[in-house]
């Protein structure tokens, strides 16, 4: 049963906001008790906790699985993108705002992590592709992954990207887009717009 609760309170929160969900929310949702919720979880922030644990490593085992297939670089990043974007639900209720401002040790917390799981991921995936030549060779890896990883925060920032005026997917996209023709070389632009095109059909 806490399985299936921290299930939905997970999918609750990121499609309604981790501060408009309550826990008569997610019994009615259930069709359970309060009772059965507090029997597995002793609080609402003991439920956040832990499903924003749950969903982060949901998403860093799908990341690895993505990685482990070994496509080129630019692929990679474009899949792990379409993976997390399906995981988040688009985010329609700007989870990350709510977390931040309600929940800070936990925002705080998540973010360390992700951090750590991306800075991994996207240095690797910086070095392959210079690896293959399809990135610049003169690239400072470091600052590249830095600003990367900042960029995928700030992207998130709804008072910098207000949601009406940039669409959740389109705002992903356009700043992959952007990251990716910052780095790439004239073999590794023929791929990216390739890639670009066949989604596009």
């Amino acid at each position: 049963m806490k399985e299936k609760v921290l299930e939905k309170a997970t999918e609750l929160f990121l499609t309604l906001g981790f501060k408009s969900v309550t826990m008569d929310d997610l019994a009615h949702e259930m069709g359970i008790s309060k009772k059965t919720i507090y029997a597995h979880f002793e609080n609402k922030t003991k439920l956040v906790e832990e499903s924003t644990s749950h969903l982060f490593c949901r998403i860093s085992t799908g990341i690895d699985t993505i990685c482990a297939l070994q496509k080129n670089p630019i692929e990679e990043l474009l899949d792990i993108k379409k993976f997390v974007m399906q995981h988040l639900k688009d985010e329609k209720s700007s989870p990350q705002y709510q977390l931040q401002k309600y929940y800070p040790k936990i925002y705080a917390s998540i973010r360390s992590k992700q951090y750590e799981m991306m800075q991994h991921c996207v240095v690797n995936n910086i070095k392959k592709g210079i690896a293959m030549g399809i990135y610049r060779e003169n690239l400072n890896i470091d600052f590249v992954s830095r600003i990367y990883f900042s960029g995928v925060i700030s992207i998130k920032d709804i008072k910098l990207f207000p949601p009406d005026l940039f669409p959740t997917n389109k705002l992903q996209d356009d700043f992959l887009e952007y990251h990716l023709r910052g780095i790439i070389t004239p073999e590794g632009r023929k791929i990216l717009n390739n890639l670009i095109n066949s989604n596009q059909e």
